[in-house]
């Protein structure tokens, strides 16, 4: 009698009726990654990981006065290249057993698929979402100043002053950290139009009980303008978007991480590298995997602004 090896699914094999709906997984809105908030300018040709992408950054020209018979003279212009370099690489890697196959009657390669493509990008919007701790120090609310006075360390100097304790005054939200917000941008000459702010999600439900808010739902007969994935409407300027990725940053004390700025503050850059499906030789199996890399860089610090938030006790 032939040695059959023993596998999980084959013991549980059940002369049952499969669905052929599968039940998903909830998703998050990727919002970080989108293009309301990250320009991909200098993408250019990703090959793998490791690739550096050589972005040509100038100051600008120096502004002289001129008189009649006077020697015009030429300024060098410095080249203060950044690197963007493609260091993130993540891959998935399922196998489905024939066994399995045989017995669901959805498409179950179609669907783990895309899940795994959606996980993969779940992971690039934090991954994004990180990079408000480069932020320009005037560009951080309420004003507070890393000892160090160089760059922002996540929960150490952002501090939940700015809004917090009770939900019965939400419009201080809008006054107290939209507003100084959207004033820190135009300080820092960010261009008005373009302008976005990353909300978590319980901000939406202040938001919604203020007039300064114009909903999605009010927005509809606007035919130009473009709905994104996690786009909830605008207030004070800005495109709002809500994330159940905005960072909590203290934990002790529920505070979040609020996000503003111009898409031309961070760029990035993926490429998926490699899918394939190939069958499996130890097992009677088919098997998919995937190679994402990519990476970002925060090239202007003073387009973003950030505030500590303290989520508000019933909401």
């Amino acid at each position: 009698m032939p040695h059959w090896e023993s596998r999980m699914s084959i013991n549980n094999f059940k002369p049952a009726i499969w669905s052929k709906v599968i039940l998903g997984a909830l998703e998050k809105n990727l919002v970080f990654g989108g293009p309301m908030v990250v320009n991909d300018d200098y993408e250019g040709e990703i090959s793998g990981p490791g690739n550096v992408v050589k972005i040509t950054q100038f100051g600008d020209p120096t502004i002289a006065d001129y008189t009649q018979s006077s020697t015009i003279n030429y300024e060098n212009l410095e080249d203060a290249g950044l690197d963007l370099l493609i260091d993130q690489a993540k891959y998935f890697a399922f196998k489905i057993d024939d066994v399995d196959r045989r017995q669901a009657a959805g498409d179950m390669q179609e669907y783990l698929e895309t899940r795994a493509s959606y996980k993969l990008a779940d992971t690039t919007d934090q991954f994004l979402a990180g990079f408000y701790t480069g932020c320009a120090l005037g560009n951080i609310l309420p004003g507070a100043v890393p000892a160090n006075g160089s760059s922002l360390v996540a929960g150490n100097y952002l501090t939940p002053q700015v809004y917090g304790g009770s939900a019965s005054h939400p419009a201080d939200f809008y006054t107290q950290v939209l507003l100084p917000l959207k004033v820190r941008l135009t300080q820092a000459n960010i261009p008005m139009q373009g302008r976005y702010c990353v909300l978590p999600a319980w901000a939406e439900g202040l938001l919604e009980e203020t007039q300064a808010f114009i909903s999605v739902t009010d927005m509809q007969g606007q035919p130009s303008q473009v709905f994104q994935e996690g786009f909830i409407g605008r207030a004070a300027g800005f495109n709002l978007l809500v994330s159940n990725n905005a960072v909590e940053y203290d934990l002790t004390n529920g505070a979040y991480i609020v996000q503003a700025g111009h898409s031309m503050a961070i760029t990035f850059g993926e490429q998926i590298v490699q899918t394939e499906a190939l069958r499996l030789q130890t097992s009677f199996s088919d098997a998919v995997r995937g190679l994402h890399v990519y990476g970002g860089k925060l090239v202007r610090p003073d387009a973003i602004a950030v505030a500590g938030v303290q989520r508000p006790a019933g909401i």
